[in-house]
C-alpha cells in the first residue's frame, strides 16, 4: 500500500476517532484527514445525559483523545468543518469554502440529529435538545439559572435521553414532569412490563411522569419557554423544556451522493456501502447483522466503539465481519443496567430475581422458546450467560429460566 494514499473520515465523534486510531494501529501508512462539525476534540456523547449531566465527570474525563494524540499520529485534525458535498465517482468532498479533497477511501461517521416537534413555541428560548456537550451545558444552566437554585424542568419523551436527563436532574434538587405519548416509558425499547418498572422508579424519586398524555403547545413568555400545554389545555409551569423524542440518522451526505440508504446508510456486515470505497459507522450505519439475520442500526456508544475496528480493516482491504451483539447501558438512580440483544418490543418477558427490589434479571423470548434479548439489572455477573443464550439460537424452558436456584447455562428444556 503506497504511503501516498489518503483516506477521509467524515464526522469527528467517538465512530471517527477511534476509526483513525485503528487505521493507524493497523499500520496504514498514508495520510488521514478526520473532518467535524464541532470545534472541540472528538468525545464521547453517553456521559451528555449520565455523569457530566450529574457534575460526576469534565469533558476532559470523556473526549477520546488529547491533542497530542493526534499530531503524534499524524491524524489531520478538520474541526469545525461540515463536508458539504461527495463525489464518489471523483473521490473527492467539498467543503464549505468550495475547495474539494480528493480520497482512495472514505468513511462516513456522521452521526445523528436530535428530532424537534411542529408545536407552537417550539422555537422559544429556553426550548432544549441534547446532542453537544453545549447542550448539556445550556440545560444545566437553565435549569439552575444564576444561582444554584434548581428550578422545574419539563421533558417531552420518556426514553432514555429523557429518563437519563430526569435522574440527574433530581439528583441536582431540580423539579421534573416527564411526558410521554405512549402508555409507559420505553415502550420501544423495553416493551411494557419492564417500561412500567422505570416508571415506578422514576415516580417514587418524585418525578412527575405522565403516560398516554399529549403535549399541544410549549407555552412561552417574552419569547421564552415557561411550560408546556396538554391536550386537556391544563399547563405546567417549567423554567426549561427539553425535547427527547429521539434523533434521525444524518444521512442527506450519503443519499445525495447515490449511495444505497433506507433507516441509515445500508452497509454489509464488513462496513462497506454500496460504494466498495467508503464504509459508513456509528449512528448511520444499518448493518446486515450475520448472527441476528437482519439489518441492525442502532444509535447506542458501543456500535461507535467497536464497528471502527471492522470498517479499518476493510479499508485496508482486510476481510472483517461485525458480530457483536448490540449493547446499550443505563444509571437511573439506584439503578443500573445493561441490555444485550435485540428483540421486539411485545416479546414474551421472562424475569429472574427480585424484581421490585430492582435487583434481576429479564429475557425476552420469541414464538420458538429463544432468547433474543436480556437484560440485567444490578446484576453484573451474568453478562457472558446473556451472551451465551442469544447467541446460541437455542430454545429455553421458560420456568427453568425464571429459576434463580437454575444455572442458566442449564436452561434448555
Amino acid at each position: 500500500m503506497s504511503g501516498e494514499e489518503t483516506f477521509l473520515i467524515v464526522g469527528a465523534g467517538l465512530a471517527g476517532a477511534k476509526l483513525a486510531e485503528e487505521l493507524r494501529a493497523r499500520d496504514f501508512p498514508g495520510r488521514i484527514l478526520l473532518f467535524g462539525a464541532e470545534e472541540h476534540l472528538p468525545y464521547e456523547r453517553p456521559p451528555l445525559s449520565k455523569d457530566y449531566f450529574a457534575g460526576r465527570k469534565r469533558l476532559a474525563d470523556f473526549t477520546v483523545h488529547g491533542g497530542d494524540w493526534y499530531r503524534d499520529h499524524r491524524v489531520e485534525l478538520q474541526l469545525g468543518t461540515t463536508v458539504t458535498a461527495l463525489d464518489p465517482a471523483a473521490h473527492r468532498v467539498t467543503l464549505p469554502d468550495g475547495s474539494t479533497q480528493r480520497y482512495d477511501k472514505l468513511a462516513l461517521a456522521t452521526g445523528s440529529t436530535p428530532r424537534t416537534l411542529p408545536l407552537p413555541g417550539a422555537d422559544a428560548a429556553g426550548v432544549h435538545v441534547l446532542r453537544t456537550v453545549e447542550d448539556s451545558d445550556a440545560l444545566l444552566a437553565a435549569v439552575h439559572g444564576e444561582t444554584d437554585h434548581a428550578g422545574w424542568l419539563a421533558i417531552i419523551g420518556a426514553g432514555w435521553i429523557g429518563m437519563e436527563i430526569a435522574a440527574n436532574a433530581r439528583g441536582r434538587g431540580a423539579g421534573v414532569v416527564l411526558v410521554e405519548s405512549a402508555r409507559e416509558p420505553l415502550l420501544g425499547s423495553l416493551g411494557e412490563e419492564m417500561g412500567s418498572v422505570f416508571a415506578d422508579l422514576h415516580r417514587a424519586h418524585g418525578v412527575d411522569l405522565r403516560t398516554n398524555t399529549s403535549v399541544r403547545e410549549i407555552v412561552a413568555y417574552d419569547g421564552r419557554a415557561s411550560g408546556i400545554r396538554f391536550g386537556d389545555d391544563s399547563v405546567v409551569p417549567a423554567d426549561a423544556v427539553l425535547v427527547a423524542v429521539g434523533a434521525r440518522p444524518n444521512v442527506d451526505l450519503a443519499r445525495d451522493a447515490g449511495l444505497a440508504v433506507d433507516d441509515g446508510v445500508l452497509v454489509d456486515a464488513s462496513m462497506r456501502t454500496s460504494d466498495p470505497d467508503i464504509v459508513a459507522v456509528g449512528d448511520i450505519a444499518s448493518a446486515e447483522h450475520p448472527l441476528l439475520g437482519t439489518r441492525v442500526r442502532v444509535e447506542h456508544w458501543a456500535n461507535a466503539l467497536n464497528q471502527p475496528a471492522v470498517a479499518a480493516a476493510t479499508m485496508l482491504g482486510r476481510e472483517a465481519t461485525y458480530d457483536r451483539l448490540p449493547y446499550f447501558f443505563t444509571d437511573q438512580y439506584e439503578l443500573g443496567m445493561e441490555y444485550l440483544g435485540l428483540a421486539p418490543p411485545d416479546a414474551r418477558v421472562i424475569t429472574r430475581g427480585d424484581v421490585s427490589g430492582l435487583e434481576f434479571l429479564a429475557f425476552w423470548l420469541d414464538d420458538e422458546r429463544r432468547v433474543r434479548a436480556g437484560m440485567n439489572v444490578d446484576i453484573w455477573d451474568a453478562g457472558d450467560d446473556i451472551r451465551a443464550l442469544v447467541t446460541s439460537g437455542r430454545p429455553v424452558d421458560p420456568d427453568r429460566l425464571a429459576d434463580p436456584a437454575v444455572p442458566l447455562s442449564d436452561v434448555a428444556p
